[in-house]
Parts: C-alpha cells; structure tokens; sequence
C-alpha cells in the first residue's frame, strides 16, 4: 500500500480536511516543508519518486512560502515536520529518520 501526495496551496483546503478527517476519523498525514531547506527538497523529491502516481493513505504536504499561518496549527518549529492523524490520534515528528520510517522511504 502507498501514499497518495496531495500539494496543498491554501490554509482553507487544510481547514477543510483536518474537518473532514475528524468526522470521518480516516487516517491522513500532513508534512510541513520549506521551498528552501534542502532537507524538504529532497524529502518531496523521494516522495514524488516513490508515490507519484499511486493511490493510498493521504499525505498533504504544505510549504511554508504559501501557506505560513498553517505551521501555527501543530505548533511546527522545525522542518520537515511529519503529522499523523489515525482516528483521534495525533502524532507528531520533526525527526527526519522517523518521518523516513514512517513514509516507507528508508
């Protein structure tokens, strides 16, 4: 099973699904990037490699450059920051080898 990677350009699309999610209490992830950390660059990179045209568990991935007030919501200070959400379970990871385990890429 893969992830299905869905870019997400406005905080609306995001309030929108992390509304969705808690009614539904579907699994999604939601990754935190910068356009300029070489960290994220390479991260999405991957991702794009390995899942760009699978289907799967969500993974929404915001950057900082368009959506900066959506980093306020999961309190994220470090990126690339990693988001699960599983029914009414969150969790939350900066560590990169984590988010590379959790992401099937390492």
């Amino acid at each position: 099973m893969g992830y299905s990677l869905n870019f997400l350009s406005k905080e609306h699309d995001l309030n929108k699904i992390l509304r969705q999610q808690k009614k539904a209490k579907s699994a999604i992830y939601i990754l935190y990037v910068s356009l300029w950390d070489s960290y994220s660059e390479k991260l999405v990179e991957e991702l794009k490699a390995r899942y760009g045209e699978t289907t799967g568990k969500p993974v929404y991935v915001v950057n900082s450059f368009s959506m900066p007030h959506s980093f306020v919501i999961f309190k994220t200070t470090k990126i690339p920051h990693l988001v699960s959400i599983k029914k009414d379970k969150v969790n939350s990871s900066d560590y990169l080898p984590e988010i590379y385990r959790v992401l099937s890429l390492g």
